[in-house]
């Protein structure tokens, strides 16, 4: 490097080289999250991307770019209900159910009302 303005150019080389392997994981990974897409089809987008990989990915993104954000939402959506539920799993029940469950031990004889109001104060903490 002589000087500053060759470690500039180096910097937005690296820039667009780190954006370009971005946009290519990106649409890999869509290439194969894709369920409707056929194995003849994949393998032909991704020798497409070694073969030619600025146009390839350019013609990738016009072509399918709609399709692209909706089945990366759609993967997040899934994501966020599986996370969900499992904390729900996890959790046990919410301190309203608790609360119920006991008061239905109450009203059945099982508790008295010191042991029902040890049980509200726990579930409320």
């Amino acid at each position: 490097m002589n000087g500053f303005w060759d470690f500039v150019q180096l910097m937005i080389w690296c820039f667009f080289l780190i954006f370009y392997l971005l946009v290519l994981f990106q649409i890999i990974g869509d290439i194969f999250r894709d369920s409707q897409m056929g194995g003849f089809t994949k393998a032909l987008w991704v020798i497409g991307l070694f073969v030619l990989p600025m146009l390839t990915a350019i013609v990738y993104i016009i072509a399918r770019g709609r399709g692209m954000a909706e089945r990366q939402r759609a993967s997040l959506q899934r994501a966020k209900e599986e996370t969900d539920a499992y904390i729900r799993q996890v959790g046990g029940k919410s301190p309203a159910e608790q609360i119920a469950d006991a008061k239905a031990l109450l009203d059945a004889g099982t508790i008295n009302e010191d042991e029902f109001a040890r049980l509200k104060a726990k579930a409320l903490q």
